[in-house]
């Protein structure tokens, strides 16, 4: 396989899931409005700039933080690299230059959420932000029950794959930071109430109440999204499948080497560190350390994935 088209595959599992989750972080801000009492309007969406890390690119178009502004450049500004729409239209962009190799239904369904994102307006957003978000979260779930439905389990799979669950590691990751970070000056009840609106933008709420019925906690609550094996969104999970898809990779003699075995190295050291993770971890401000040093890895692996498979022709992203 080609470095680039290896490279294209990688970036359209990255790119779907990110749109699901800045959807799902959004989600969850407008939870924790409406548990908490937000008194300064700028504060409070300037955080939300700030959990997807692109303060300066926002403040080089506008002087304050409104909602408005905040929500029509994460989800449909081109000109944001990071935005919803510049994810799906990047995925659509890079399954044009593979439709001879994808099954057609991954190309109607990217084209069609593409071109219904284009004639979406900040209006229609704000008439409704549950339901608009909601609408994105179906189209990324339709685009992965295509995938998983009629792909071949061949190298196109594995990459597209391994990009969706470093990127979802990364995320949950993210959305984890962020909120403790908030918490930091909360009583034992806000905490509470703000991780349990993470849990609900994820889905996992149901699922958690299953584990820990009689023992709701914000550690148990920080264990379940790291480190629970079951849960498909909890880091430990992600970083199961990533290593599974890494090494299920057929690549040919000329392809092999050193750097597909460093990958599949740092990713089963991060794995192990997950599995044998302790509750005390959990607690008071060990996992802000736990979930910073958890980001470092992520970010270092997908730097070793790049030299290792995408890189040695110099390709750029």
């Amino acid at each position: 396989m080609l470095n680039r088209n290896a490279e294209a595959l990688f970036w359209i599992g990255r790119y779907i899931e990110r749109a699901e989750n800045h959807a799902r972080l959004i989600d969850v801000h407008y939870h924790i409005q409406q548990e908490e009492d937000f008194q300064q309007e700028g504060h409070k969406w300037s955080r939300l700039i700030d959990a997807l890390g692109v303060r300066t690119q926002y403040q080089q178009q506008f002087e304050s933080f409104s909602e408005q502004d905040v929500l029509s450049f994460i989800t449909l500004d081109l000109g944001n690299s990071n935005s919803i729409f510049s994810c799906v239209h990047q995925a659509r962009n890079n399954l044009r230059t593979l439709r001879q190799h994808l099954p057609s239904e991954l190309w109607d369904i990217a084209n069609s959420f593409n071109l219904w994102l284009g004639d979406r307006s900040v209006a229609d957003i704000m008439s409704g932000p549950h339901q608009f978000y909601q609408q994105i979260k179906e189209r990324t779930a339709m685009f992965l029950g295509a995938e998983q439905s009629v792909m071949l389990r061949g190298n196109e799979w594995h990459f597209i794959e391994s990009g969706r669950f470093l990127e979802r590691a990364e995320n949950t990751t993210r959305i984890l930071q962020s909120v403790t970070a908030s918490c930091r000056s909360k009583d034992m009840n806000g905490v509470y109430i703000q991780l349990q609106a993470v849990l609900k933008s994820v889905s996992g709420y149901q699922a958690f109440r299953r584990y820990y019925a009689d023992a709701m906690s914000p550690e148990s609550i920080l264990e379940f999204l790291i480190a629970n094996a079951y849960f498909p969104r909890s880091v430990r999970f992600s970083f199961h499948k990533l290593e599974e898809h890494l090494a299920k990779l057929q690549l040919d003699s000329s392809e092999k080497g050193s750097g597909h075995e460093k990958v599949i190295r740092q990713a089963g050291k991060i794995k192990a560190e997950l599995d044998y993770m302790e509750n005390e971890d959990m607690s008071g401000d060990l996992v802000e350390d736990v979930l910073n040093s958890l980001m470092l890895s992520c970010q270092k692996l997908g730097k070793t994935m790049e030299g290792a498979f995408f890189r040695r022709e110099g390709i750029s992203a």
